[in-house]
């Protein structure tokens, strides 16, 4: 799922929690048997449709499964899900045998078993600059981003939230396609459900079913049989995007003020592809999220925001592009001018990590923002230290405090969270215990632990310490320096006592933006010359509406919090600049990012230990919403150019004519796959003097000059051709060259640098990471 809940009671919300880490920081995903051992879901994928008509081209679906299954009567029973709008396709249940039979039928370009997914979680909007009280940021410049639609592909939505009420929402577009659908057994009414804020709300389930044993009793008990959410992850997520305004919001007592999303006057369709049954996370199927892109496109979305990926290594690193469903999908709705924006996911800090790595996706990393939670942890020598949590409790007066040296493991079937247990109670009960970690989801089941021991309260020593936990049971974080601090003062005193109070709220100065350490990192593992993610936003203790929290509200962390704040200032870009194309969007984020907090502090990653975070961390850097809607430049792409990255990867020219909806084929020579006009540079080889080239588009003043400033990274030489770039009535368009070569003689890691066009008043940066690589040079001696 990718982000956590950080509310409920011990018992309940840390076995959830704890189960959730143990899924996702292990990679695995929990993949339930097929009911038919002879046969599977499999996506038969046509690449771009050639027929307009969906019903014929359902009809030609049938024709071509007929051939295989025998019959049209058994390709009907067969197929699960005909893709008819945005690409050609279909999702049905065939054997081994079946599908290598249609694999080899003409005009198709793959076919694959069904996939499994699993979604990656408002001070949050004034920190970027987006205040509601300031007349002259973006979202007034757009209107609140009023007459876009975003769509959301998740767990669905509670439509009772007061955040969809429509008050100050204007009408629905007209060309809006889409519709709200009833599901009586489901408790979705649409009459009731939807108006000018929620606008379409749809279901995709099949392919879910056909992967494990359903019984719709057992499973409307944990889910609802339509887009109503029962999880809460897609409310969260939808509300970031375009929540409306809701006053003096308050969690668990903290009083949070006005809390609304980053685009309150868009509209919202929402596609269920996500389910749960048996679990701690709900699961998504390739057949299920193929469905919702297809009818996405269908009813007119402007932006996707998709909080969803694969945590599991194995299968990211296995499978390339188009191979992908959420690559796929998003392919085809990019080409329709749709800008799609993924959550990274949550497998960091370790390198070479992140989710969603399509060049013609938004990826976006996850940080801190400048509000933090500081929780006093008094110690009997009255000496005040300051943890972090969301601590709501009553105070625990001075109460023993004591080591919790390890946890005991053993067999239950209650779930993670009571899958340890204290050794010695009689040393917890009544108690405060200090226990020391390294790994996030040890924090929750100690916690669990102490709270069964008769513990009163748990301190968790770990670094980074930035997450918060919230709890009526005192559950408090500290780095491993006042960890130490702390258990100095248990060994100096033969009785240490300590006293812990409820969370306090600050916010701006001192508190440092930091990215989050869960957030997944570069490079990119798949395809290393494209740099991801592409950007970061807030993705750490984030407050948005969702049914399971305190008044219909939740403060969540994780990269699925952070994308639907970039789908929000997409949403408010598009309305600003409706005819900007998916990759410039893109291109206006990621080169007026901001590499210092707001404040112009440095931000930080958090891993095994803090360093200056670089592009493999944030991407361009923390995205600056009031910098983007004007960058003066952008890099832009089409179709054109995510096909030649196709052939340059390796797809030929028979496969790439089968993904657009006009006869093409892959140049020759066969283009380089530096030379794709992103607004970054990576190089990951670097052996030998390299030249690539770039294109920028003037958006600002028609008559601009802008200069070259270089940062290199250290022992890389860059050298820009020309160095001026004019603009003017006629010349809106300039290539240039990087010539990009090395000092280094060894093999080295990556080293990072910039390209900056500067005009005076736009700053145009480009990030770039260079790792040399130098071949030892062998002799045969005999």
């Amino acid at each position: 799922m990718g982000f956590l809940r950080v509310n409920g009671k011990i018992d309940k919300a840390l076995l959830f929690v704890a189960a959730s880490f143990l899924l996702v920081f292990n990679g695995n995903n929990t993949l339930i048997a097929p009911v038919d051992g002879k046969s599977k879901l499999h996506i038969v994928y046509l690449g771009a449709k050639h027929n307009e008509d969906p019903e014929r081209l359902t009809d030609l679906h049938h024709d071509m499964l007929a051939s295989v299954v025998g019959s049209k009567e058994a390709a009907i029973e067969s197929m699960v899900y005909s893709y008819k709008h945005g690409f050609s396709g279909f999702a049905a249940k065939l054997t081994g045998s079946q599908a290598k039979k249609i694999s080899e039928c003409s005009g198709v370009v793959h076919v694959r078993p069904n996939s499994f997914y699993t979604p990656h979680t408002t001070r949050s909007w004034d920190y970027l600059g987006l205040s509601s009280h300031s007349p002259t940021n973006l979202m007034h410049e757009t209107n609140m981003g009023d007459g876009v639609i975003i769509g959301i592909i998740d767990t669905g939505i509670w439509p009772e939230s007061k955040m969809l009420k429509d008050d100050g929402v204007g009408p629905i577009p007209t060309r809006w396609k889409g519709r709200c659908v009833s599901r009586s057994e489901g408790d979705f009414n649409a009459t009731t459900a939807c108006n000018r804020k929620l606008i379409g709300a749809k279901m995709f389930i099949k392919g879910f079913i056909h992967e494990q044993p359903f019984n719709k009793t057992e499973f409307l008990v944990v889910d609802y049989y339509s887009a109503r959410d029962a999880y809460g992850h897609g409310t969260h997520t939808a509300t970031t995007a375009a929540g409306s305004f809701v006053a003096n919001a308050s969690y668990k007592g903290l009083a949070l003020g006005v809390v609304r999303g980053g685009a309150p006057r868009a509209h919202l369709a929402v596609y269920k592809a996500c389910w749960r049954q048996s679990g701690p996370k709900p699961s998504c199927t390739d057949a299920d999220l193929l469905k919702a892109f297809d009818e996405a496109i269908h009813d007119g979305v402007d932006v996707l925001s998709i909080s969803i990926g694969s945590d599991d290594p194995n299968f990211k690193f296995e499978e390339v592009d188009m191979h992908n469903g959420i690559a796929t999908g998003s392919f085809y709705a990019v080409a329709k001018g749709i800008t799609v924006v993924c959550s990274a996911g949550n497998a960091g800090p370790a390198p070479q990590t992140v989710s969603n790595v399509a060049p013609w996706i938004i990826t976006v990393a996850a940080t801190t923002m400048d509000r933090s939670f500081p929780t006093p942890i008094t110690l009997g020598n009255n000496k005040t230290l300051l943890g972090q949590a969301l601590f709501v409790g009553k105070e625990v007066g001075f109460a023993g405090l004591v080591h919790l040296e390890s946890l005991e493991p053993f067999h239950t079937a209650d779930g993670a969270c009571y899958s340890f247990r204290v050794n010695n109670n009689t040393l917890v009960d009544g108690n405060v215990a200090i226990y020391f970690t390294t790994e996030i989801w040890q924090e929750y089941v100690a916690a669990c632990a102490v709270a069964r021991a008769g513990g009163v309260g748990l301190i968790i020593a770990r670094n980074p310490s930035s997450l918060n936990y919230s709890d009526d049971f005192p559950f408090i974080g500290v780095d491993y320096e006042l960890g130490t601090e702390i258990m100095s003062y248990i060994r100096s005193t033969r009785s240490p006592i300590v006293k812990l109070s409820p969370s306090k709220t600050l916010t701006g100065k001192p508190v440092s933006t930091k990215v989050a350490p869960f957030s997944s990192r570069g490079p990119n593992a798949i395809a290393p010359t494209i740099l991801k993610p592409d950007i970061a936003a807030p993705g750490v203790n984030i407050l948005a509406a969702n049914p399971a929290g305190d008044g219909g509200f939740e403060l969540m962390w994780g990269t699925s919090m952070a994308a639907p704040h970039i789908a929000g200032i997409v949403a408010l870009l598009k309305s600003l600049h409706p005819d900007w194309s998916p990759a410039a969007m893109k291109s206006a984020l990621v080169t007026t990012a901001w590499k210092t907090d707001p404040f112009g502090e440095p931000i930080f990653a958090e891993g095994a230990g803090l360093k200056l975070a670089d592009p493999f961390d944030y991407g361009g850097g923390l995205v600056n919403p009031n910098k983007a809607a004007h960058p003066g430049l952008i890099y832009d792409m089409g179709t054109n150019d995510y096909i030649n990255h196709l052939c340059a990867f390796g797809y030929d020219t028979s496969t790439v004519t089968l993904l657009v909806e006009h006869a093409t084929s892959c140049p020759v020579p066969k283009p380089s796959i530096l030379d794709m006009n992103l607004p970054s540079i990576t190089i990951p080889n670097l052996r030998n003097p390299i030249t690539l080239t770039r294109t920028v588009t003037n958006v600002g003043p028609v008559s601009s000059t802008y200069k070259a400033q270089i940062e290199p990274p250290p022992g890389i030489n860059v050298v820009v051709r020309p160095e001026t770039l004019v603009f003017n009535s006629t010349v809106k368009k300039i290539s240039f060259t990087v010539e990009v070569s090395t000092t280094h003689r060894v093999n080295t890691a990556y080293f990072f640098g910039s390209l900056t066009w500067n005009d005076g008043v736009h700053a145009v940066t480009s990030p770039i990471s260079v790792r040399t690589q130098i071949l030892p040079s062998y002799t045969d001696d005999n």
